[in-house]
């Protein structure tokens, strides 16, 4: 009787002072990782991974070893196995979560300037804890004893089509925002316009994507919508075209008529970062003469659009007054004939 009291009394001096001294131990490795997790290198890759140690699941680590000395029945040792298995994979899992993410945040700050590497890395960085996940999951499953891992694997294939159909709309965002990863119809930063709706986009998110309005509010998209709907992506525009029309009055001489399209045709070619397209008399309107100018500005920068197309409105206003050349505003003319007595 004395000799399993003694044994008792073993197992747990080795249970108390094992795990306080891995608690101890585990506490100060993330203590002092803490301290160096915002270095963007090799190293602080490993104190970000570091910094996820649980103090609690390594001091478990200290029950196999007080369970060594206490006769215990092969089942319950096998439980016992099953359980510390659960407890190494649960911080393995912590470990790769903070690797994968650690990885991100590092390909991120190397790709700061590629917007397209940017997107995709979070998605990838997700898949990959799921991946991570699932395998953990599946090989604690497997060491329980008494579990059939095949059986069970069937049964959650059956239940995952009735998950699936009840989560349709949430499953559509996902394979969305991966479809929007992969295939990047638009990335970080890009002014885009969905129906009426104008923005820069801000975030990429699994469910939906965040986009910041000219007017300052935020706008949300489900993933699904968003791919659904016609989108413009101003980002990647490589020039901008641009048409404008010019009326004058329609006493205009003929002689001054025929050098209007030659005058706006160096107007525009005189402006920088400018290609001419055409300056033509479009029509005879009902009260005015139509001229329509079409350039391209080399640049997708709207303010640069904008200063160009002042310039050459200022130029042309300049002109049309040197030359004794009247724009024509809306007006109409009512002749009345004198009735005959």
């Amino acid at each position: 009787m004395e000799t399993v009291w003694v044994r008792w009394l073993a197992a747990l001096g080795f249970l108390v002072l094992g795990g306080a001294i891995l608690y101890w131990l585990a506490s100060l490795l993330r203590r002092r990782a803490v301290h160096r997790v915002e270095r963007d290198d090799a190293v602080g890759m490993i104190y970000r991974v570091l910094v996820r140690t649980h103090p609690v699941l390594v001091a478990l680590l200290a029950l196999p070893l007080a369970s060594l000395v206490l006769p215990i029945p092969e089942d319950i040792r096998g439980w016992i196995g099953s359980f510390m298995l659960a407890v190494i994979l649960v911080q393995s899992g912590s470990w790769g979560s903070a690797a994968i993410g650690a990885w991100a945040i590092h390909y991120q700050h190397a790709h700061a300037t590629d917007a397209e590497a940017v997107t995709g890395v979070h998605m990838v960085a997700f898949l990959l804890r799921l991946a991570l996940y699932v395998v953990l999951l599946l090989v604690v499953i497997d060491n329980i004893p008494g579990v059939e891992i095949t059986a069970l694997i069937a049964g959650l294939g059956i239940g995952g089509i009735a998950v699936a159909l009840a989560v349709q709309s949430i499953l559509a965002d996902l394979f969305a925002s991966m479809s929007i990863s992969l295939d990047k119809p638009f990335v970080l930063g890009d002014f885009i316009a969905v129906g009426e709706h104008l923005g820069t986009v801000e975030r990429i998110g699994l469910k939906t994507t965040r986009v910041r309005s000219l007017s300052g509010e935020q706008l949300v998209f489900a993933n699904d919508d968003l791919l659904r709907s016609r989108l413009r992506n101003f980002k990647r525009m490589a020039e901008r075209r641009v048409v404008f029309t010019i009326r004058v009055t329609l006493d205009t001489p003929q002689e001054k008529l025929a050098a209007i399209a030659a005058m706006l045709r160096e107007i525009v070619e005189a402006q920088p970062e400018v290609r001419f397209d055409r300056a033509h008399f479009k029509e005879v309107g009902e009260y005015a003469m139509v001229f329509e100018v079409v350039y391209y500005v080399l640049t997708p920068d709207y303010s640069r659009y904008m200063d160009i197309q002042q310039a050459i409105n200022l130029a042309i206003c300049a002109r049309f007054e040197r030359d004794d050349i009247a724009f024509a505003l809306p007006t109409r003319v009512i002749h009345v004939t004198p009735g005959q007595e």
